[in-house]
């Protein structure tokens, strides 16, 4: 079974290459794992802020996660697996890759204003060549409309 491995954050460009994903998914009889990752947390002098903070960052990326989930399943009955980690998104995304030789595709959102982030920067350097699946990067001005032609 094809699996299209999506990285989800915060950004609306996340929803715009999930909602592609997902489409291309359907259409062939695919299946979604959605990727969240926890950044790695900044060093707090006192415990008790640190963990406050950790799991602060744990809980919005939870529900982020079962937002996107839940509209899979809405809109084209798509179950997806799962999965939240946390680290730094390059070395994160390449141990998700690793463990799962069987990824068809990496799906990811570029940004429509500002930067693209460590991974979009990852992934369009030298390191695109050694990637082990296709990657797509999804253009996050895209429309509903648009997606749903396109995927």
């Amino acid at each position: 079974m094809r699996t299209y491995l999506v990285v989800v954050d915060e950004d609306e460009a996340a929803r715009v290459a999930l909602r592609f994903a997902a489409r291309r998914a359907a259409r062939t009889e695919g299946s979604i794992e959605i990727l969240a990752i926890v950044a790695p947390p900044e060093f707090v002098q006192w415990g008790g802020v640190q963990a406050a903070m950790d799991e602060e960052a744990r809980l919005r990326v939870d529900a982020l996660v079962l937002q996107a989930a839940g509209e899979l399943i809405d809109e084209v009955g798509l179950s997806p697996a799962i999965t939240v980690r946390q680290g730094e998104p390059v070395a994160v995304l390449r141990e998700t890759l690793a463990e799962r030789p069987d990824t068809a595709a990496l799906v990811i959102g570029a940004s429509a204003s500002g930067e693209g982030g460590p991974l979009l920067d990852y992934l369009t350097g030298p390191a695109a060549a050694a990637m082990p699946c296709p990657i797509m990067i999804i253009p996050g001005s895209l429309s509903d409309e648009a997606i749903d032609r396109l995927s």
